[in-house]
């Protein structure tokens, strides 16, 4: 077993079981201790889990827990690459979109500069910025109002009264987590709103998000998994992960060549 299955299926066993054991899972998989100990090292640094004396257990940050732009943008930068370079294939000169907050989806905007002719909403500053700076005149950014989230985003009634009147062919979602009861969700409230106005401008919905979104819950949902037409992820998804996206999106998109990303 590769090294990548042996993770993916110890944190299957963390979220099944609550916990796992250092001893019990050398056993289970015939490799060392130390092996398994750098096993859930990996898993650690990602996320995923937390370690504790002797094994690991659920990670549990809390729904509200928010981190900032920049504290979020050195985090799977592998993967929010590679991901990013997919979905601009999805962009069409001349398009109408828009770009949630995120810094996915400010990955994608440094990949959108180029094209000509768009006209891009978002309510996200740094993709504001991104796109501003590029200076194509033939592309046009609309950055709503609203009041400022700790991750650059604008959200609250300004910023859903701005967008309640557009018609958009394509929107570009980040999200904070995904599990198959809550759906796609965020730990800002008014954020939740805000993207909710974003999903119903839009005639697609394409969700942006690596591998470790999945079993993360923020406090409020956006929208349940089926509203994806297309969700663009990383090819380090746990096989539950896999199936039951498979099951629920219209298109899940996975971007391959992550695998050794740290």
């Amino acid at each position: 077993m590769l090294a990548r299955q042996r993770q993916a299926a110890i944190l299957d066993r963390v979220r099944a079981t609550g916990g796992v054991r250092v001893s019990e899972l050398a056993v289970e998989f015939g490799v060392s201790d130390m092996t398994i100990r750098r096993d859930l090292d990996v898993l650690h640094e990602q996320g995923v889990l937390a370690k504790v004396h002797g094994g690991a257990t659920v990670a549990g940050p809390s729904s509200t827990d928010e981190p900032g732009f920049h504290a979020k943008s050195v985090r799977q930068l592998a993967e929010k690459a590679a991901i990013a370079t997919r979905a601009a294939e999805l962009v069409r000169p001349g398009a109408a979109i828009a770009l949630s907050a995120g810094t996915t989806t400010a990955e994608l905007a440094r990949r959108l500069v180029d094209v000509p002719g768009l006209t891009v909403v978002t309510n996200s500053l740094p993709v504001a910025e991104i796109l501003h700076s590029g200076g194509r005149p033939d592309q046009t950014v609309v950055l709503t109002g609203g009041v400022r989230t700790p991750s650059d985003a604008l959200v609250g009634p300004l910023a859903v009264d701005a967008i309640r009147s557009l018609h958009l062919d394509l929107l570009f979602l980040g999200v904070h987590g995904i599990s198959e009861r809550a759906g796609f969700t965020t730990p800002n409230l008014m954020e939740a709103e805000t993207d909710r106005a974003l999903v119903a401008a839009a005639d697609r919905l394409v969700v942006l998000a690596d591998h470790t979104k999945w079993e993360t819950v923020g406090i409020s949902s956006i929208v349940g998994l089926d509203a994806a037409d297309v969700l663009v992820t990383d090819d380090r998804l746990t096989p539950t992960a896999h199936r039951v996206l498979d099951e629920h999106v219209g298109e899940l998109v996975i971007v391959a060549g992550t695998e050794g990303a740290q």
